[in-house]
């Protein structure tokens, strides 16, 4: 049975409600609501209210369309109309104090998601000892345009206050403000690992977790194409007075008509983080491979299969022409050698499929993900901060998605009895492997130790599979090390 409860930050009172041994504060503004003056502004302080403001039911999510075709009932959103939608949803123990707290920064290739989505409820991480924090952020043009007259990275802007709020307000919540873990996927794990660049970083959170996505930014010509696209498909000028002449809806129709075809493994028209500003001073895996980030815990890995979630719905896997596969082989000058090596991994793998959709798909994990992540953990060997790496490699029968993007996150939350989830791991995904994933994520928030094998020169990665996990010694050797040669 729920009951109220009350609490205090600066900003002002609130109310929520405890249930099952469970606090819960939803729709908790962070940051002014980004609308109006402050739209397309960077993120500015709430002013406050003043009496209890309510804060049972979720808030307003960011601006944005459904998922189209396959990925509709693959992929659930929720969508809340409101302007206050630089909101936190806070899952915290009852009566906690000094607690580890989790910060999640959803995925959605800068354009879809929500922490309001029912996968991501923070129960289980409450039940765990954790105090969880689930934010959002600008998403699409309202957070990632490069337009003439406004700063870069707006969204990347939003998660740094947001985190920035945690450490000043999480304590009125039972959390401790020196323990902060935030981890995030796919898109989110790409912001946080931009964030991990910073020299800052350290002030924002002390762990970090990334799931599926490498820290990367482009040149800012580079991520202000599709800003370019969306302004000439409604006649505006790449500037904030164009752009804020239009509502997000229209905008938002604009940049379905121009990335229409894309996805973020075969590429085409997307937003991204650009090089610039004070959130991405310089490209963020490279500062990284120097030495930034080295005090700070991390947590990273990728799933076996990456780019089934595209390429089995969109039947993209008996699509890519000979054509195509040589120009994406001349783009990231692909030798022989190295299609060689792949073949033969593949044909000797799990799944022997060597057509070239299959081919394509694993060399694209690998660019984008793999490659990135073990040469982010050699570069930290000695670092203060603990490196760990993982591999989810569970297959999910359902549509033969297998251990494609996404599958590994209602593990995480363990969350698979959530209706959110059935699209991709089907109806019977095994329990045993969300007690792994979610135990070790808790483990990391709270020791720094998700209790496997440190990273060291023996390349240790943790494989979570069904009906076992564990420990797996320089994996896919033969493929990660043609490209040194």
């Amino acid at each position: 049975m729920a009951t109220n409860i009350t609490t205090t930050i600066s900003s002002g009172q609130l109310r929520g409600t405890s249930v099952d041994g469970a606090d819960r504060y939803l729709g908790v503004p962070y940051a002014a609501a980004p609308v109006g003056d402050l739209r397309l502004r960077l993120p500015a302080p709430h002013p406050g209210w003043e009496g209890l403001r309510d804060a049972t039911t979720m808030g307003a999510t960011s601006p944005q369309a459904p998922y189209a075709g396959p990925f509709e009932t693959m992929l659930p959103l929720v969508m809340i109309a409101g302007d206050e939608y630089l909101n936190v949803n806070i899952w915290a123990p009852t009566g906690a104090k000094d607690a580890p707290v989790m910060v999640w920064v959803h995925g959605g290739a800068n354009v879809h998601g929500s922490n309001s989505l029912g996968g991501y409820d923070g129960s289980a991480f409450a039940r765990d000892g954790i105090v969880f924090v689930g934010i959002n952020y600008r998403l699409g043009a309202e957070g990632f345009s490069v337009l003439d007259d406004v700063p870069l990275n707006l969204g990347l802007s939003d998660v740094a206050a947001a985190l920035r709020w945690v450490r000043a307000e999480i304590a009125a919540f039972g959390g401790d403000p020196s323990t902060v873990t935030a981890f995030g996927e796919s898109a989110g794990s790409i912001l946080l690992g931009n964030l991990l660049a910073l020299p800052e970083a350290k002030t924002l959170f002390d762990r970090v977790a990334l799931e599926s996505g490498a820290p990367t930014a482009v040149p800012r010509g580079t991520a202000r194409k599709i800003t370019q696209l969306v302004a000439k498909r409604l006649g505006i000028p790449t500037t904030r007075a164009g752009f804020v002449s239009k509502t997000p809806a229209e905008i938002i129709a604009a940049e379905l008509a121009v990335t229409a075809g894309s996805t973020p493994i075969t590429g085409g028209a997307s937003y991204a983080t650009a090089i610039g500003g004070p959130t991405a001073p310089v490209e963020p895996g490279r500062a990284i491979l120097v030495g930034a980030g080295r005090d700070i815990d991390l947590l990273m890995g990728s799933n076996a299969e990456e780019y089934r979630l595209w390429f089995v719905p969109l039947g993209l896997m008996d699509k890519i022409s000979p054509v195509l596969f040589t120009a994406i082989r001349l783009r990231f000058r692909i030798s022989g050698r190295i299609l060689r090596a792949y073949r033969e991994s593949i044909r000797t793998g799990k799944r022997p499929d060597t057509s070239r959709g299959a081919l394509f798909g694993e060399l694209a994990t690998d660019i984008l993900v793999r490659l990135p992540i073990n040469r982010i953990a050699d570069s930290r060997l000695g670092a203060s901060g603990s490196t760990h790496v993982y591999e989810f490699a569970w297959n999910s029968p359902e549509k033969d998605l297998g251990a494609a993007h996404a599958m590994e996150i209602g593990f995480v939350f363990d969350t698979l009895r959530s209706p959110d989830w059935p699209g991709i791991t089907g109806p019977n995904p095994p329990q045993q492997l969300t007690i792994a994933m979610h135990s070790a994520w808790v483990a990391f928030a709270k020791t720094g130790d998700p209790g496997w094998e440190a990273w060291n020169a023996k390349r240790p990665v943790q494989e979570f599979d069904d009906p076992a996990s564990g420990v797996v010694y320089a994996p896919r050797e033969s493929t990660r090390s043609v490209w040194k040669k």
